[in-house]
């Protein structure tokens, strides 16, 4: 497959951007002694209550190092597990009052960490940059799990 200039020129928008989220995602996190993985977790969370498998999918992770990761929010009051209401069997990861607090401080942070980058476009072009993402960014590109380490 061949690429054209204006592919080229996306494409490196696109990781140049990501590179400067992630930078700015990986400084808040850590600042409240948090993980990228851990920061999206919550991200997800804010609005949704999904099934540990689907989350676990979703992040590109196995079931062990998700439940992990879970273990530790949880002993932090940031999220918990409770039983599907549709179906016992399974397990659904939700947020705490406490984790929806610190969710809400996190983003306010995020957004005056990325105001020098996004003030530099007035709000119309703000949108526009909104709109012409979504069809790139939904439905997310599907993750891999990572393939197993070879000893």
């Amino acid at each position: 497959m061949t690429t054209d200039d204006s592919t080229d020129a996306l494409l490196d928008g696109l990781v140049r951007s990501a590179f400067q989220i992630m930078s700015v995602l990986t400084r808040v996190g850590a600042e409240h002694d948090l993980s990228l993985t851990q920061l999206r977790v919550l991200g997800i969370l804010r609005d949704r209550r999904p099934r540990m498998s689907d989350l676990a999918a979703f992040l590109g992770l196995d079931k062990s190092t998700l439940s992990g990761l879970i273990d530790r929010a949880e002993r932090r009051g940031l999220l918990a597990r409770a039983a599907n209401p549709d179906d016992k069997r399974v397990v659904d990861v939700l947020i705490t009052d406490a984790g929806r607090e610190l969710t809400g401080r996190l983003y306010q942070e995020v957004q005056e960490a990325l105001a020098p980058a996004t003030g530099r476009l007035d709000a119309a072009r703000r949108r526009q940059l909104a709109q012409l993402l979504e069809p790139v960014l939904s439905p997310p590109l599907p993750v891999a799990p990572r393939p197993p380490v070879r000893r």
